[in-house]
């Protein structure tokens, strides 16, 4: 699967980009989960393969594949990829 995005030009001029919803990239660091930490919505960051870095959840480890919102630069969940 590969990211496409659908540029408009008029007269030879680019006049606008939209890049997809929902990108998937891969984790290439991240701590740990905290030990015992459950409750509620608990994130940590991680650097993806392109240099980015990211909140993600706690359960996220090492070379997984995430998808992302590109609206808000947010971790939506585990790839299918």
């Amino acid at each position: 699967m590969e990211d496409v995005c659908e540029a408009v030009c008029f007269e030879g001029r680019l006049v606008s980009v939209e890049l997809p919803t929902t990108i998937s990239r891969q984790v290439v660091y991240t701590e740990n989960a905290a030990r015992g930490d459950t409750s509620g919505k608990v994130m940590k960051p991680a650097k993806l393969k392109n240099g980015t870095e990211i909140s993600v959840a706690d359960f996220i480890q090492i070379d997984e594949w995430i998808d992302i919102d590109t609206r808000d630069n947010s971790f939506k969940g585990r790839s299918k990829k």
